[in-house]
């Protein structure tokens, strides 16, 4: 070690390549066997360099790639909640209606039942519920879930005639099929 610097001695490669270069008398045979290393080792540095790019690439994407999952897995955190909550949604459904045109308080316990039900509903809305628009449309198994299959002359084949239970999205995803009522054509 020259002045204390481990930074200063040779290590283990120039050690070789200076013993191997040391039986070589020749000049020309020196500096041709100088070259050849040389170019091995500018070879084997590209070579270490292209595997340094890849590796730093594919680092990038699995990255990219969490982080794209984990703001998937937050978007969709509130699915369940939203699936837990639909019953209630649908017994206030049922509530309102059940209830034919009422008076006095009754009204009033009404108008509180449907006050309850809009707040819930735009809450769940918010965190992305979307219902399913089935009355009139035609009938599609991804979307539907068919209770009942009926022959009707007025309305179309396979059109939805009534819905006995409502169908909703989440953020794009379905999150429950809408219970249908079908008109068939025999």
């Amino acid at each position: 070690m020259e002045n204390g610097n481990p930074n200063l001695e040779p290590g283990p490669e120039s050690r070789a390549i200076v013993e191997d270069t040391a039986a070589i008398q020749d000049p020309a045979e020196l500096l041709s066997a100088v070259a050849i290393e040389r170019d091995q080792l500018v070879a084997e540095k590209a070579a270490l360099e292209d595997l340094l790019l890849r590796h730093a690439a594919e680092f990038d994407n699995f990255r990219r790639r969490q982080e794209r999952e984990r703001a998937e897995t937050i978007g969709y955190a509130g699915m369940e909640t939203a699936r837990l909550l639909l019953p209630v949604l649908d017994d206030f459904e049922r509530a309102l209606k059940a209830a034919p045109e009422a008076a006095g308080a009754a009204a009033e316990l009404l108008k509180g039942i449907e006050l309850i039900y809009q707040r819930q509903f735009e809450i769940l809305k918010k965190l992305g519920l979307e219902p399913i628009d089935s009355i009139g449309r035609t009938f599609d198994p991804q979307v539907h879930h068919a209770v009942e299959m009926v022959e009707s002359e007025e309305a179309g084949d396979q059109t939805v005639l009534d819905e006995y239970q409502k169908g909703y999205n989440f953020k794009g995803r379905l999150l429950r099929p809408a219970m249908v009522r079908v008109a068939v054509k025999r």
